[in-house]
């Protein structure tokens, strides 16, 4: 018998379905109407992006209500979770992009391969996270305070919530492996499922309702860690039993250094992208400290608000990057164009609204994490500055997403690396002194009207450079 067995084989799914599905997804993504695909496609991804982002808003609000102390020790772990995240988004995004441009192309076994590696790639990732969460939240932590207490209650957060990142890590790659030939609903539906049971854990774990132990900060990380476990273990069921026309070949697996080499170009500065964020906001972290813990604790409050403006527009680019991505495989640049466009027009809608929220109900919104009178000074005039970049941030996030899916990792990454860290933290020490917080507050909008430009600037040229050579190549035949 062939070594090469594949869960095909190993489940009831024959080949008919399998080519069905095949035929499908083409039909779908190479000649369906834009607008309708782009919201089909983008509208549970959204959802499961808005459904993804609360674990830690939902903590945090349980949290704040039982100290500030508590609540500071889980907003400094939050880049570390976010880390975790940018790990499984990043080699999920890499494994989206090569499969739909393998699909586009029409090299099944290509697209085959790719999803192997993926399991593959997230065992060796979750080994990493297991020893970073067991060695190094301490030293982490003590980078940022030397309160006892809240060290304590760090740790107690931290070493669970990163330590047990392999439910997290497996699930985005299988989410990715969905998203990729078309199926957005079904990942919608297991971030639900995570979700809703972390939202049911969360206050019986956290202060001991009924049989359940009064467990504090610890009860948060793991009401959490529970959630992501029951989505991932449904989603790998649901995977190796229905499928969804991919092959995964664990038996006689050997590694293939140019397809990983390929997941790895987009997946590291996709990675990256998603770091950043952590990384900034240790670093500023690290600068508003020198002001209160108050301005820490609201920019900890802050950046978790602005992930939900964020989050239709990581949703859309999710769904828009299979549509990209096979598109530019098939070479119909008019198609890829078109959705670019369409994404830009949804996405600044969005984060219209957004602004809107954050300029006209600050005070309610930071109600909802106590009743802190510093954090309240701090955060009403802080989210309307704040808030002021979100509609221009539009295409910066689209086009950045729109390279991943191309296979153009360093362009996204350059995006990226000029919204989100190369201004902001110099600009504010620049700032602080002659505004106070309100200079570090300022320094978000500029850096995103810099990055917007760029981005359209690197777009423009690539498509109009695809579209020349698509006209010499139709003159030519």
């Amino acid at each position: 018998m062939d070594k090469n067995i594949s869960a095909e084989a190993e489940c009831p799914q024959g080949s008919e379905n399998l080519a069905d599905k095949e035929k499908s997804a083409d039909n779908m993504l190479g000649k369906s109407p834009i607008l309708r695909l782009l919201v089909r496609m983008a509208l549970p991804t959204m959802l499961s992006m808005f459904i993804q982002s609360m674990y830690n808003i939902v903590d945090s609000i349980f949290v704040a209500r039982l100290g500030e102390e508590q609540l500071n020790a889980v907003s400094l772990i939050y880049p570390l979770q976010n880390l975790v995240l940018a790990v499984a988004v990043g080699a999920g995004v890499g494994l989206n992009s090569c499969i739909s441009r393998a699909l586009g192309a029409k090299r099944k076994d290509s697209a085959n391969a790719y999803a192997t590696h993926g399991f593959v790639l997230s065992g060796i990732h979750s080994v990493v996270f297991l020893l970073l969460g067991a060695f190094f939240i301490r030293p982490f932590l003590s980078l940022f305070t030397d309160d006892a207490e809240i060290m304590q209650y760090g740790i107690s957060y931290g070493t669970i919530v990163v330590g047990c990142a392999v439910f997290s890590l497996v699930h985005i790659s299988v989410e990715k492996l969905f998203q990729a030939t078309g199926n957005t609903t079904f990942p919608m539906l297991m971030q639900a499922l995570g979700a809703v049971i972390n939202l049911i854990l969360d206050p019986l774990l956290i202060y001991g309702v009924w049989i359940f132990p009064e467990m504090g900060v610890t009860g948060a990380a793991v009401a959490t860690v529970i959630g992501q476990a029951c989505a991932c273990a449904v989603s790998l069921l649901w995977f190796f039993l229905k499928g969804n026309g991919l092959k995964v070949r664990f038996r006689g697996y050997r590694p293939n250094g140019k397809e990983i080499r390929a997941i790895y170009a987009v997946a590291v500065p996709s990675a990256l992208m998603m770091a950043m964020p952590s990384v900034l906001v240790g670093i500023m972290n690290a600068i508003l400290d020198t002001v209160s813990d108050s301005a820490v604790n609201f920019f900890g409050i802050y950046y978790k608000l602005q992930t939900l403006v964020y989050v239709p527009a990581s949703g859309l680019v999710q769904g828009m990057r299979p549509i990209v991505g096979y598109n530019h495989g098939a070479g119909e640049y008019k198609r890829m164009h078109d959705t670019v466009k369409w994404s830009v027009l949804i996405v600044g809608a969005f984060c219209v609204l957004g602004t809107l929220i954050f300029q006209l109900f600050p005070k309610q919104i930071l109600a909802l994490f106590g009743n802190d009178s510093n954090i309240k000074s701090i955060g009403v005039s802080a989210l309307r500055i704040l808030s002021s970049g979100f509609i221009v941030s539009t295409f910066g996030v689209i086009l950045s997403g729109v390279f991943e899916a191309l296979g153009m990792g360093i362009k996204s990454l350059l995006i990226t690396v000029i919204r989100q860290f190369i201004f902001i933290p110099t600009l504010s020490l620049c700032f602080m002194p002659l505004w106070g917080l309100s200079g570090a507050w300022i320094t978000y909008p500029i850096s995103e009207f810099l990055a917007a430009a760029f981005a359209i600037y690197i777009y423009l040229k690539f498509y109009l450079n695809c579209k020349k050579e698509s006209e010499q190549s139709s003159e030519k035949s």
